[in-house]
């Protein structure tokens, strides 16, 4: 238990080291600055297609269970309440947040992974790159800046779904529908949505990055690494979604 504790602390203080190095490394906008667009688009627009399709699902399944739960008791305008809600404060972000680290994540810690095995990452130190400035800077405000916006698409792809299963499904206009979202939304909805997201980015991208930089032993190496940076990096989603509710609600 104490290994396992010590093991925990270690890495939680490699962690945060690695933060600071890399808010050092902003300032080097001429080696990070080049490649930012290129990682948002590989990060982020490529992302797209699997976060809708996450989300129409989403959507459909939360308009059926809440017509199965409010049948006989609440008004069923009440279906585009909790389909509203749900989607924009916490399904739509929290999901597109793992799905995006499986795929963003995996593909940070595998590709720094590879690089850090085959001394790659020793030869961009060799020519005077930092690798924090290179490597991790770039990643992490890509994935900081993109996933609000794949989020974004995620919650109007989810109410757009609700609202055609509860159309089509439910016997539910859209005038009720559009009662029902209207009557509960507030804007914070949407901003505490989108700023949890920017968090997730943050740390989808940095596990991915700090877990590839830590490859070792080959291909194996690289393989663990990648899986490790996926399980943290829902980890992690899980913690900053309970640190959000707590601070913004």
């Amino acid at each position: 238990m104490a290994s396992r504790g010590a093991a925990r602390d270690g890495f939680v203080a490699h962690v945060g080291r690695r933060s600071l190095e890399t808010a050092r490394a902003l300032a080097d906008v001429k080696t990070w600055g080049p490649l930012l667009a290129g990682q948002m688009r590989r990060l982020g627009v490529d992302s797209v297609p699997i976060a809708l399709f996450i989300a129409v699902f989403t959507g459909i399944v939360l308009s059926l269970l809440s017509s199965y739960i409010f049948t006989g008791t609440v008004p069923m305008y009440f279906v585009g309440a909790l389909v509203g809600k749900t989607v924009m404060m916490e399904l739509g972000p929290v999901l597109t947040g793992m799905a995006l680290a499986g795929r963003v994540g995996a593909s940070i810690a595998a590709e720094l992974g590879t690089m850090k095995v085959t001394e790659q990452v020793d030869a961009l130190e060799t020519l005077a790159y930092d690798p924090n400035s290179y490597l991790i800077v770039p990643r992490v405000l890509a994935a900081t800046l993109m996933f609000p916006v794949v989020t974004a698409f995620a919650m109007a792809v989810g109410v757009g779904a609700g609202w055609v299963t509860s159309i089509n499904l439910l016997d539910l206009s859209t005038p009720e529908f559009l009662k029902g979202l209207k009557q509960f939304y507030q804007f914070k909805d949407i901003w505490f949505g989108l700023v949890k997201s920017a968090s997730f980015g943050a740390a989808v991208a940095l596990m991915g990055c700090l877990r590839g930089l830590d490859a070792r032993a080959g291909a194996a190496g690289v393989g663990l690494s990648t899986t490790r940076a996926v399980v943290l990096g829902c980890e992690a989603i899980l913690v900053l979604d309970a640190f959000w509710a707590l601070v913004l609600l």
